[in-house]
C-alpha cells in the first residue's frame, strides 16, 4: 500500500486530525525505505541474470555484437561501445 492511501486512510479514520507537512513526508519516507528495501532485493537477482545471459551471449558470438551486448559491454568495461575490442571482450571472460 503506497503512503498516499495509508495517509488517506488515516485521514478518514481521524477527521479530526489535520496531517501536518511533517508527518506527511515521514509517511513519504517510511514508504520510500519500504519499496527499496523490497526493490533492492529483487534487482540485485536480476541483475545477476542479466550478466549470466548476456555473458553467454559473449561467449557464443563475435565482434560486433547486438547493441544490447554492447551497451553491456560498455558498462562492464567502462569505456564506448565504439572503443571496445575483442582483447577486451576475452579480458572480461576471464574474469568471469
Amino acid at each position: 500500500m503506497c503512503y498516499f492511501t495509508r495517509l488517506v486512510t488515516f485521514v478518514k479514520e481521524e477527521t479530526e486530525m489535520k496531517v501536518t507537512r511533517s508527518q506527511f513526508q515521514a509517511y513519504r519516507q517510511q514508504d520510500a525505505k519500504e519499496t527499496k528495501s523490497a526493490n533492492s532485493k529483487r534487482k540485485r537477482a536480476e541483475r545477476e541474470r542479466r550478466d549470466a545471459r548476456l555473458m553467454g551471449r559473449v561467449k557464443g558470438g563475435s565482434l560486433p555484437y547486438t547493441p544490447e551486448v554492447m551497451s553491456w559491454l560498455s558498462r562492464k568495461l567502462d569505456k564506448p561501445a565504439r572503443r571496445i575490442t575483442e582483447a577486451d571482450v576475452k579480458l572480461l571472460q576471464a574474469e568471469a
